[in-house]
């Protein structure tokens, strides 16, 4: 009875499919798990009863040699190239990260260094606002394409981000997203049956965390579904925040179950808290953290990184240039020292049960609402006053008549008496300020934290700068997700009209707006030193080209209290730009590592009546007394990452990626019609396709590329890297709302091999490897060309080697590298080698002595992949001991904490968490054993065979 194995190749219903999973059943039956190999199966999933299909193993020996006579050995090298090039990375090594349409810095390449030396590739990336987090995961997810681990991937981000981290995955890695915003859905739901799942319909997706929180079904679908890569964008908002759980970090912990792979992306990864920074951990590792209120960084190492813009500025010397930082003072109005007057001196009733408790004082929120603007603080009065009026029915009532007169003052502050916006106004006049509101590449963004303060700028600028319909956008939370997107791709188009964005801090988490952009403005300030952060990261972030100018609003006022309050707010920002320059991360100085935290502690100092002096000496305590802080975990990281330098490597194959593609077409055009031309403005191929291509493409790539497709007759591809960025740039001076560039970057993984490769394997039938007869190597030699692979338990290779066997005179000479054989064969890529075979029948008898040293070959060939056979399984045991070690300690560890977790709450509750940690840990080992232990079954295959002629001068 043949004995069946992960990573087998086996022939069933005449189709070649390799197997996953064995499971043995009571009789001694066996259910394969497979995946197909061959064109017709390729990548589909099936399931086999052994005994009922009668599975074929692949025989390597049983091969047939077909001599090539194509011209210049055209076939075997074309055949050669298809099958080498899907060669499996099996090293930790970065490979095709640093070749991406960016210009990569090494410190963008040790995410990726970090999470291949682990185990599994689950990462926290955490480095700071504008270091390219976004680019950064995707070199991982490209490394893990490369690897056969990238197949299947989802994205899960913010509504407004999904188009620009779609078009950086496909722009910069020919990683084709499936956009699944509103919009698409309906479509889905049109076209597919009410109960198919769209994540089996789509491979690799992006989706918002809104969509995914707030339909049911969606919800439903994740739990049937599984991916080889989840990444989670802005994964703070994923995080446990208290002691109870958000419908978000449930969505992220169901999510951390289906995959092997999960990146999460933070530029601030944390509020100050063991236990909610231990959340994410333990999403990428449920076995790290035993006590999630007391670890240790080495407890959680390999997890994460984290770096700021000083820990890698050397490497962005000249990249990203300093920000240029200015403080507007406005002089407060007569109107404004009025309301600024009525509103120190009310004293409501309503806060004198607050000041017992805890939380803001609704006084303070109203001075917050006014810092704002007057039409925030009108919105604020007229929603409190509905509800007292709602409750007491009685306008005779103390709050009631101090909030109405403070309305009035209020609204006496006239567009003319509005300090802040008379100074905006003056601003974008100013000589000095030097706005070209004409030019397409001087945009500006204007932040509020109020959307009622959006409202009021986004109305009055129209007027007084008489801007016409399109040149100012607003931006908020309250808009659907195409909105955002389509306002967010205007503020980076060069011939849309807009000319500012006026946005409330919706749009300060994540969006590039630096594209025509340097200039931002804090019309008012945020009591959160966090916030200041991510909105002056939409500008001043890697890729800007200008320098930054970023101002701040600030009020002066004549009022004591009102002036000791501003002053606190300025202090932040002086603060924020200090942390900038010195320690990195500007929430230590406030210590709360959460907007709301950060805001009700700025309260609370306004509240007490905290002195200019004893705020500043708070931050700057906070900033020297971080040693105990969440943030030492941060630093530790960081100063971790020298062990992680970039090890990098490229691969070679017999062709250029260009040069494969054109010699491809050309044998395709044998049979086919896609006339392929070589471009002239830069290295690129363009490409005549048909229905054909487009319906292999509207398989694979974003919708609004296939769009693009379906009114052209071609497809151009580039090789240079620098033209696809400057392409990029240049589609966005399109008038054509969102465009895409019409060139492709072309690389290894573009998808276009995909269907190359596939072709090009179909030269030979499946039994079949070419043999060519080399007129300069000597007739007693023969070199076999082999590919070698031996799997984990999993059928995931875990060794994968080419080389190439050397005989002469029938006799075993030597294993030689794939460069050696090559050489030794006298193969050049780029050379035409004449191939004189005129006639196949005259080379019967070489053809029959090289097909009957197989058995002898393929002995040699296990002989040599045994030897990494036993270096793999020396090392990996050691490994594997360590690891499971590490998890028997942990799991006694966890087990302590359940015990002591439930101690108050009865033996059962004891028990149900001792099974709890038992399930976990089990599964965790099982992967561990199945991931790492190697089986000694390796898949050897004849790729081709190169001979002497010694049948020259036969007739």
């Amino acid at each position: 009875m043949t004995e069946f194995a992960p990573g087998m190749r086996v022939i069933i219903r005449d189709e070649e499919w390799m197997i996953k999973k064995v499971e043995r059943n009571s009789m001694g039956n066996n259910t394969l798990y497979c995946i197909g190999v061959t064109p017709l199966v390729k990548d589909f999933d099936a399931v086999f009863l052994a005994d009922q299909e009668t599975p074929i193993p692949v025989d390597p020996e049983k091969v047939k040699l077909i001599v090539d006579e194509s011209p210049h050995y055209r076939d075997a090298l074309l055949y050669l190239e298809s099958q080498w090039r899907q060669k499996i990375p099996t090293d930790t090594k970065i490979h095709i990260g640093q070749r991406a349409a960016m210009d990569p810095m090494e410190f963008q390449l040790e995410p990726a260094q970090m999470a291949l030396k682990q185990p599994r590739q689950r990462i926290l990336i955490a480095d700071d606002v504008g270091l390219g987090k976004t680019l950064e995961a995707g070199i991982l997810m490209s490394e893990l394409i490369l690897r056969g681990k990238g197949k299947r991937i989802l994205v899960v981000t913010g509504k407004s981000m999904m188009a620009q981290f779609q078009k950086e995955m496909w722009n910069r890695f020919t990683i084709p997203l499936v956009r699944l915003d509103s919009n698409k859905i309906r479509q889905i739901r049109n076209q597919l049956p009410t109960n198919y799942n769209p994540f089996f319909y789509y491979d690799k997706t992006i989706i918002s965390i809104d969509t995914l929180k707030n339909d049911v079904a969606y919800r439903t679908h994740l739990e049937q579904a599984t991916w080889d890569i989840i990444v989670i964008d802005e994964a703070q908002s994923v995080a446990t925040r208290g002691e109870r759980q958000a419908q978000r970090a449930r969505l992220a912990e169901l999510l951390a179950q289906r995959s092997d792979t999960m990146i999460m992306l933070s530029a601030t990864p944390h509020d100050g808290r063991p236990r909610s920074f231990a959340s994410l951990m333990n999403m990428l590792d449920p076995t790290a953290i035993a006590n999630p209120d007391e670890y240790t960084p080495d407890t959680i190492k390999g997890l994460f990184i984290r770096r700021f813009k000083k820990d890698v500025k050397n490497q962005m010397a000249g990249v990203v240039l300093d920000r240029e930082v200015h403080r507007m003072a406005c002089q407060a109005s007569t109107a404004e020292e009025t309301a600024y007057n009525v509103l120190t001196s009310m004293h409501l009733d309503m806060d004198i049960e607050r000041k017992r408790g805890t939380g803001q004082l609704f006084q303070t929120s109203l001075e917050k609402a006014l810092f704002s603007s007057p039409a925030a603080c009108m919105k604020t009065i007229e929603a409190r006053l509905r509800k007292l009026r709602k409750k007491y029915k009685d306008d005779d009532i103390r709050d009631i008549r101090l909030l109405e007169d403070f309305h009035t003052a209020v609204a006496e502050i006239t567009s003319k008496t509005f300090s802040r916006y008379r100074k905006l106004l003056a601003l974008l006049q100013s000589p000095d300020y030097n706005w070209n509101r004409t030019a397409k590449d001087d945009r500006i963004v204007i932040f509020t934290e109020r959307v009622d303060t959006m409202e009021y700028l986004y109305d009055h600028l129209v007027a007084d700068l008489k801007l016409k319909k399109g040149e100012i956008e607003k931006i908020s939370g309250s808009m659907n997700d195409e909105e955002q997107q389509r306002i967010v791709e205007d503020f980076g188009r060069l011939e849309a009209k807009v000319r500012i964005l006026v946005a409330s801090d919706v749009a300060s988490e994540g969006l590039n707006l630096h594209y025509l952009s340097h200039r931002l403005i804090h019309f008012d300030l945020p009591w959160s030193l966090m916030v200041f952060q991510q909105r002056n990261g939409r500008i001043d972030r890697y890729g800007q080209k200008k320098q930054p100018d970023i101002r701040y609003f600030v009020e002066e006022s004549q009022n004591p209290k009102i002036k000791g309050d501003l002053r606190l707010l300025e202090i932040l920002v002086e603060k924020e730009e200090q942390a900038q320059k010195n320690i990195g991360d500007p929430a230590v100085l406030l210590g709360k590592y959460a907007v709301q935290e950060e805001e009700e502690e700025v309260s609370k100092a306004i509240e007490n009546g905290q002195s200019a002096d004893d705020f500043s000496a708070m931050l700057d305590a906070n900033a020297d007394n971080t040693v105990d802080d969440i943030l030492a975990f941060m630093q530790e990281a960081a100063e971790a990452k020298s062990e992680d330098k970039p090890e990098i490597t490229e691969d070679r194959t017999l062709f250029s990626d260009i040069d494969y593609l054109e010699k491809a077409m050309a044998y395709f055009n044998q049979s086919e019609t896609h006339p392929t031309e070589r471009l002239t403005r830069t290295s690129g191929l363009e490409i005549a396709i048909d229905d054909n291509i487009r319906h292999r493409m509207s398989n694979i790539l974003p919708r609004e590329v296939n769009e693009q497709l379906q009114g052209k007759s071609y497809l151009r591809l580039v090789s240079d890297k620098q033209f696809c960025m400057e392409e990029v740039l240049r589609c966005q001076e399109s008038s054509k709302e969102n465009a895409w560039p019409e060139v492709q970057y072309l690389w290894r993984l573009n998808p276009i091999f995909d269907w190359v490769n596939d072709k090009a394997g179909l030269i030979y039938e499946r039994d079949q490897a070419p043999l060519s007869i080399m007129q300069n190597m000597s007739p007693k030699c023969q070199i076999y060309i082999l590919s070698g692979s031996i799997p984990n338990r999993k059928s995931t290779p875990l060794v994968d080697e080419w080389f190439g066997l050397l005989y002469e005179n029938g006799h075993f000479v030597k294993t030689m590298t794939m460069t050696e054989a090559l050489r030794e064969a006298g193969i050049n890529g780029s050379a035409q080698l004449p191939n004189t075979v005129d006639k196949v029948n005259h080379y019967t008898g070489l053809q029959l002595t090289c097909q009957n040293q197989l058995s002898d070959v393929i002995r040699q060939a296990k002989q040599y992949l045994n030897g990494f056979y036993r270096d793999y399984k020396e090392r990996s045991d050691s490994q594997i001991n360590e690891e499971l070690d590490k998890l028997s300690h942990l799991k006694e560890a966890h087990k302590q904490y359940r015990m002591m977790q439930n101690v108050n709450r009865g033996k059962r509750k004891q028990e149900e968490g001792i099974r709890e940690v038992e399930h976990i840990f089990n599964e965790f080992v099982d992967w561990v054993e199945d991931s790492m232990t190697i089986e000694n079954h390796p898949y050897i295959r004849v790729i081709a065979v190169f001979t002497g002629n010694s049948q020259k001068g036969a007739e």
